[in-house]
């Protein structure tokens, strides 16, 4: 009697097990109407309220150490955790052998001499960050080490819309400080909010904005949504605009996060496809001022006069592409969300190829003498986050 008791509990354990497994795989796998990118994965991110609504206060000033390798020279390791502990960091970027992060619930995170800093961020407009938007883009200026100066592309609510705006800060002791709002009223959403800060070669300031769940607006060149907007670094609208008095560099986009220029000036952007019946179709554009990329008419190799195809994209199957950089030799390096991978993309050879991978969902991605930076972003409700995600880490190249 004993032993047939035991049996059924343990087939009555196997059961409730395997319907768990189950369940959980199958949270992973729902979608969010049809629509992808970061939503492709049919988790909902991690939500927080903005500072200052009752959420996790940008306005206090963190310190922790960063792992440290004794006895070793730091510029001979090939793989090096620069900091652990961050909070979904979303862009990266360096002043000398400081790193700077924008981390989205809306705080600037600084590696300097092995000890990650996190400081005060005051704005005229707090960061909601809820879904995939927050503080994302980050950028400092050409002129820092004098200036002191630096650009942010932030998520806020206004009127009970969402919206997202690009700023610039100043930094001064402890903290940063909204100088002025260069833009905005750019439509957003839980989901596609773009964000992507970088400036071109011609010294403009470049800045990708998602459709904000709205399809029509990214063929709407009056709306600032599913666009590659330019403009003067102080905010004003170049006279060489493709369209007169606006913005709108390009337009028909989904939800672009990646932008980098080739050594001779051509442009490049990544940009998250849709999911549901139809799949990932994450594309790689060539940018071409004044073109029309066809977001929602256009994916996969579907084409129409007037519309410019992908030079590349993942067919049915989904990478959720987010930063990326051109190396020396032409080749795009681009951080895989959903592929969890740093990808090598060749415009000659139309070939993707994976880099580097085993530490989940990677963010951005930067080169600085000899070594490739990227940050890990497990923990924005998506990944699965191991202890000290989420992470910046460095790898000599190439």
């Amino acid at each position: 009697m004993a032993s047939s008791r035991y049996k059924r509990l343990a087939l009555f354990s196997g059961i409730v097990m395997l319907v768990v497994a189950i369940a959980v795989l199958a949270a992973g796998c729902r979608d969010h109407g049809g629509e992808s990118d970061d939503s492709a994965e049919g988790v909902r991110p991690q939500s927080s309220a903005s500072a200052g609504e009752g959420g996790k206060s940008a306005e206090n000033v963190e310190e922790e150490r960063a792992p440290e390798d004794e006895g070793s020279e730091a510029t001979d390791e090939p793989y090096r955790i620069e900091a652990e502990g961050l909070m979904i960091p979303w862009s990266i970027d360096f002043h000398g052998d400081d790193i700077y992060m924008s981390e989205r619930e809306g705080r600037v995170a600084t590696v300097r001499n092995g000890t990650l800093v996190r400081e005060e961020l005051h704005l005229a407009k707090p960061v909601h960050h809820d879904g995939e938007g927050g503080l994302l883009g980050f950028l400092l200026a050409p002129d820092f080490a004098e200036s002191r100066q630096a650009y942010a592309y932030h998520t806020y609510r206004e009127q009970g819309q969402t919206k997202n705006r690009i700023v610039l800060l100043l930094h001064e002791e402890g903290g940063w400080q909204e100088m002025r709002a260069l833009l905005e009223d750019i439509p957003g959403s839980l989901y596609h909010n773009g964000g992507r800060l970088a400036f071109g070669p011609d010294g403009m300031l470049y800045a990708t904005t998602g459709d904000a769940a709205e399809k029509s607006l990214a063929q709407d060149k009056s709306s600032l949504a599913g666009k590659i907007l330019r403009m003067l670094p102080d905010g004003g609208i170049p006279e060489d605009n493709p369209i007169a008095g606006s913005y709108v560099y390009t337009y028909g986009h989904r939800n672009p996060q990646g932008m980098a220029w080739t050594a001779d000036g051509v442009m490049y952007s990544t940009e998250h496809g849709p999911s549901g019946s139809v799949g990932g179709h994450d594309e790689i554009n060539l940018i071409v001022a004044g073109g029309n990329y066809g977001w929602p008419l256009l994916m996969g190799d579907r084409s129409q006069e007037g519309m410019i195809s992908p030079v590349h994209h993942t067919g049915t199957g989904t990478i959720a592409p987010s930063g990326m950089l051109i190396d020396a030799e032409g080749s795009l390096l681009i951080a895989g969300l959903r592929g969890e991978a740093i990808y090598r993309y060749s415009p000659d050879t139309d070939t993707m190829e994976k880099l580097h991978e085993g530490v989940g969902r990677i963010r951005d991605v930067r080169l600085k003498d000899g070594r490739l930076y990227f940050i890990t972003n497990n923990k924005d409700g998506r990944g699965f986050p191991a202890p000290g995600d989420d992470r910046v880490i460095s790898i000599t190249w190439p």
